[in-house]
């Protein structure tokens, strides 16, 4: 891609779920942990991300709560979530170019929900993908073996060879993955899988087991445990 001038670099984070699945009697995002809320410790190792030139947070219309809960946060808010994820990250995507973005500018979507990640695996994405020419996302070598269900019991035992887990942050061109998303509708799963869609493949960058999503309560308390003895 032929540009005239240097790409900057931004995070999104989608933050307009339910998250119902948690069991933390709200959205999941700003479920207590380790003396905050969730978001923020997400947040909070993004700031730490020096290249980073912004971070855009995506909220529901209705959030009237966000500030109070991170209210160190200096970066840029939208509440113009969507329905589903795809639709929060479009969105917020077009925020980011009313703002100044521009479509060769690099986005980092990360989810919420993913509140362990390390200021050290975000940048060791931006180190594999930077110059690549489509982008790529953190994510995790299958290791355990997979079963396919049906009924509530073994159908078949899935092939686990060249399977990886899909983790975030996912990094790509914002009027690439903006067109992506716009081409896969509001059912796509993650940006990468837009991306694919579209023809695309994006690279696979190693990240670590502990940058889980938070889904279930015990993820919740296994957050929990794990930063509270972090060094």
């Amino acid at each position: 891609m032929t540009t005239t001038s240097p790409s900057d670099l931004y995070a999104l984070v989608p933050c307009a779920g339910v998250g119902e699945r948690a069991g933390a009697g709200g959205p999941k995002q700003y479920a207590p942990l380790a003396g905050r809320s969730l978001v923020a410790h997400t947040l909070q190792a993004l700031s730490q991300v020096t290249r980073l030139k912004q971070t855009l947070v995506v909220l529901s219309h209705d959030d009237s709560v966000f500030e109070s809960q991170v209210p160190a946060f200096a970066g840029w808010v939208a509440r113009v979530g969507g329905a589903s994820r795809a639709e929060t990250v479009a969105r917020g995507l077009a925020d980011l170019a009313e703002r100044g973005a521009r479509a060769h500018d690099w986005v980092l979507v990360h989810d919420a929900a993913r509140c362990l990640v390390r200021p050290e695996w975000i940048d060791s994405l931006i180190d594999a993908c930077v110059d690549d020419a489509v982008g790529g996302l953190l994510a995790l070598p299958l290791a355990d073996t997979l079963k396919a269900e049906a009924g509530g019991r073994v159908a078949h035992t899935v092939d686990r060879r060249h399977t990886w887990q899909a983790q975030t942050p996912q990094m790509f061109r914002l009027g690439a993955l903006l067109a992506a998303l716009a081409h896969a509708g509001p059912d796509a799963t993650d940006d990468a899988s837009a991306m694919e869609a579209m023809g695309h493949a994006p690279k696979l960058v190693q990240g670590a087991f502990e940058n889980f999503k938070i889904t279930y309560p015990s993820d919740l308390a296994l957050a929990e445990r794990l930063l509270r003895t972090r060094t």
